[in-house]
């Protein structure tokens, strides 16, 4: 096979890609001069995978990569425009289900347990006994039922806690949680809810789906996490469900516009906690990333099936 062309649209710090030599070229191209040399890859690495790049410069033309990989488990930043060529798109799944199942039982347990008003106490240096509430025997709903959801989900009922889970069409008969329930049926879950946890894949259909509607649905007990996309969530309902006392409290790691504008008025909602979308990053993930796009160039190399093939139409591995 003659040699590869993989074009690396560059974040810092760059991909250990020392594997590839002798077998590819490597190209480094940054948002401006990437449409420029789109053309002559045969494989597009996406390693700066909150760039907007691909979208923008993907139309134009000249010839366009086989292949292109994102380290990420959304692919929103990449469609519509590749969905529509019939190239092969795949994504990082698998390498952030336990980081971000441990960030929602981390904040599972925070919450709960008042960790939040223990240390402003102390900061305050009172001394102010509270009782707090029991993790397990409470519901939470997941909502997102590919390996991120049922890790959450899995990692949840390790605590004790009841899962609904929640996915784009009801299946029956599921080895682990009996039922995933539709999409249809999240409305009618909420309102049993102690945790509502989203994590859910962005589409066309779950773009706002949490909005005024949806917190009035939930109970005034109720903590809502946002894991998947900013753009679940309508963030002024959020907001006013927050004020209102509607909702008891929320976690959000993404949002409308990362980074977080410092004028947002988000940072100062009460019972709110923002993370600068961090939930799936531990120590050393970038090489985990690496490593994954390494291993799927071997098997592109030798002819091999690619792994996590996304369904451009539906934005998402496919669980079968």
């Amino acid at each position: 096979m003659s040699e590869t062309c993989v074009l690396v649209l560059d974040a810092d710090p760059l991909p250990r890609l020392e594997r590839l030599e002798g077998r590819a070229r490597i190209v480094h191209a940054d948002e401006k001069s990437l449409a420029e040399r789109l053309p002559e890859a045969d494989v597009l690495l996406v390693w700066d995978f909150l760039s907007n790049a691909v979208r923008e410069a993907w139309p134009g033309e000249g010839a366009r990569p086989r292949w292109v990989h994102t380290p990420s488990a959304g692919v929103d930043r990449l469609l519509p425009e590749l969905a529509g060529s019939d190239v092969v798109l795949t994504n990082a799944r698998g390498v952030f289900d336990q980081p971000i199942a441990e960030y929602v039982a981390g904040l599972v347990l925070a919450m709960a347990k008042d960790f939040f008003g223990s240390r402003e106490l102390q900061r305050q240096r009172r001394w102010q006994h509270r009782e707090t509430m029991r993790v397990g025997g409470s519901r939470a709903v997941v909502v997102g039922s590919g390996p991120i959801g049922r890790k959450i989900g899995r990692t949840l009922r390790g605590l004790g806690v009841q899962v609904d889970l929640v996915g784009r069409t009801q299946r029956d008969g599921d080895p682990e949680f009996g039922r995933v329930h539709g999409s249809g049926a999240l409305h009618g879950l909420l309102g049993e809810a102690d945790w509502v946890v989203c994590v859910a894949p962005l589409t066309e259909e779950s773009r706002g789906m949490f909005d005024a509607a949806a917190f009035s649905r939930m109970k005034r007990s109720a903590r809502f996490i946002n894991v998947g996309r900013g753009q679940h969530v309508v963030e002024d309902d959020l907001v006013e469900a927050l004020l209102s006392h509607r909702i008891s409290g929320a976690a959000l790691d993404v949002f409308m516009e990362e980074p977080l504008p410092v004028e947002s008025r988000l940072w100062d909602v009460p019972g709110l906690l923002v993370s600068p979308h961090m939930s799936g990053d531990t120590v050393g993930w970038r090489n985990d990333l690496a490593e994954q796009f390494l291993d799927n160039f071997d098997r592109w190399y030798a002819g091999e099936p690619l792994l996590n093939v996304v369904d451009k139409d539906l934005g998402y591995v496919r669980a079968d």
